[in-house]
C-alpha cells in the first residue's frame, strides 16, 4: 500500500522531536550510561518515523529496544514509553486484531519486566497503569480502523448509487427519446406521404408530431430538473412522473401515431410507489412503441390486473414480427424492461403469443399497505386476463 508523502513528512518530524528530548533527558540522568545508553533511548522512539510504512516493524524495534533498556539496568521507560503508546496505536489502525493483540500482550511484557528491574522505583500500580494506557492505545486504533472502513465503505455505497442513477437516467432518457421520437417520425413520414393528395389526414398526423414533441420537451424537462442543484428554482417544473394513471393518455397518443389500442384495468385499483409506478408506465411505453416500430400493421392490447399481491400487465400486438435476435434493437430494450422489473423484485417475460403477434407480461408485487386509490378511468374494455394469452 503506498502511503501518502505528507504524512510520512509529518511522522518524521514527530520522531525528531521526541528523538532530540529523548537524548536531552538521558544526558541529565543519574547513574552509569554511555554510548549504550543513548543509543537504546533513540532507538525506543526514533523508529515512528517509518510507523506508516512498516508499523509491525517499527512497533516491534521500539519493543525491543525497551528491554534491552530496562535489562541494561538504565533505569524506567525513557520518555514515558511514548514511542511504544504510538507504535501500538498504528499497529491497531493499520494491521488485523490478531497482530495488535500480539503486540499488546509482548508491550504488556515489557512493562511488566520494567516494574520487576525497576522494584525500587516503580510502584505496581505504575505498571498497571502503563498496561491500561497501552490498552487504551490499542482500543483508539482499533476504533480509528472502524471508523475508516466505515468511510470507505460509505463512499463505495455512494459510488454505487452514482452509477445506479446513471443507469436510470439513461433508461429513462432511452425510453423518452425512443417513444416520442418513434411517434414524431412515423407521423412526419405519413404527413409527407399524403400532404397532397388527404390534407386532414397530413394535419392530423403534424398535430401528433407536435404533440408528441412537446411532450417529449415536458419529460426530459422534468429529468433534467431533478438533476439540478438548485431545486429551489422558481421555475423548476414539479409535474409528478408518468404511472399508470396515465394509461389513457398513453393510449391516446399511440392511437394518434396509428397504432390502435385497447386499454383495460380490473381488480382493486390503488395508488402505487413512485418507482414500481414509473417501472409500469415505461414497460407500456416502451412494449408499445416496439409495436408501433416493428410489427407492422397491428393492434395491440393492454390489461392491467391488480391483484391481491401481484399487479400483472399484458402488453399484446396481432402483428406478425419474428422474434427479437440477439443484437437488435427491440431485443436491447426487452431487456432494459426486464433490468427495470427486477429492480423491484418484479418479473418481466417477452415473446410470441400462441395465436401470433408478441406479448410481454409483467408482474410486480404489490405490497400489503392501505394505499389511498386513484381516481377510476373508464375501463368499459375487453378484459384481456380471461383470454388465456401469456
Amino acid at each position: 500500500m503506498q502511503v501518502p508523502l505528507k504524512p510520512v513528512l509529518a511522522d518524521v518530524l514527530l520522531a525528531a522531536v521526541l528523538t532530540g528530548l529523548t537524548v536531552v533527558t538521558a544526558s541529565q540522568a543519574e547513574g552509569p550510561g554511555g554510548w549504550d545508553l543513548y543509543a537504546l533511548s533513540v532507538l525506543t522512539v526514533a523508529p515512528i518515523a517509518l510507523r506508516q510504512i512498516a508499523p509491525v516493524v517499527t512497533t516491534t524495534v521500539v519493543v525491543a529496544a525497551l528491554a534491552a533498556y530496562n535489562l541494561a539496568g538504565f533505569g524506567i521507560l525513557p520518555n514515558g514509553g511514548l514511542g511504544l503508546m504510538i507504535g501500538m496505536f498504528t499497529v491497531a489502525t493499520l494491521r488485523p486484531r490478531t497482530v495488535a493483540a500480539l503486540i499488546f500482550l509482548t508491550s504488556s511484557s515489557v512493562m511488566a519486566l520494567a516494574y520487576v528491574t525497576n522494584s525500587g522505583e516503580m510502584v505496581w500500580s505504575q505498571a498497571l497503569e502503563g498496561m491500561l494506557i497501552l490498552f487504551g492505545a490499542w482500543m483508539l486504533g482499533e476504533g480509528t480502523k472502524r471508523w475508516a472502513q466505515r468511510a470507505e465503505r460509505l463512499a463505495a455505497e455512494a459510488a454505487e448509487a452514482v452509477a445506479a442513477e446513471r443507469v436510470r437516467i439513461a433508461r429513462e432518457l432511452h425510453d423518452i427519446v425512443a417513444h416520442h421520437m418513434s411517434v414524431i417520425s412515423l407521423q412526419a413520414g405519413v404527413a409527407e406521404y399524403v400532404v397532397d393528395v388527404d390534407l386532414p389526414t397530413a394535419k392530423k398526423a403534424i398535430a401528433t408530431v407536435g404533440e408528441s414533441s412537446r411532450e417529449a420537451l415536458l419529460d426530459m424537462r422534468r429529468l433534467l430538473d431533478v438533476l439540478r442543484v438548485d431545486h429551489a428554482d422558481e421555475d423548476a417544473d414539479f409535474t409528478p412522473q408518468p404511472g399508470l394513471a396515465m394509461l389513457e393518455e398513453l393510449a391516446h397518443r399511440m392511437r394518434g401515431a396509428g397504432l390502435p389500442v385497447d386499454v383495460s384495468v380490473t381488480g382493486a385499483v390503488r395508488a402505487l410507489p413512485p418507482g414500481p409506478d414509473l417501472c409500469a408506465y415505461r414497460v407500456v411505453q416502451e412494449s408499445l412503441t416496439n409495436v408501433l416500430k416493428h410489427a407492422g400493421p397491428a393492434t395491440a392490447r393492454v390489461a392491467a390486473d391488480y391483484g391481491v399481491r401481484t399487479l400483472t400487465i399484458k402488453i399484446v400486438d396481432d402483428g406478425r414480427k419474428p422474434l427479437p435476435q440477439a443484437e437488435s434493437p427491440t431485443a436491447h430494450g426487452i431487456r432494459g424492461m426486464r433490468e427495470r422489473a427486477e429492480l423491484y423484485g418484479g418479473v418481466l417475460t417477452a415473446g410470441p403469443a400462441p395465436d401470433g403477434g408478441f406479448a410481454v407480461v409483467l408482474r410486480l408485487p404489490l405490497e400489503e399497505a392501505d394505499w389511498p386509490a386513484p381516481p377510476r378511468r373508464d375501463t368499459d374494455r375487453t378484459d384481456l386476463t380471461k383470454e388465456g394469452r401469456p
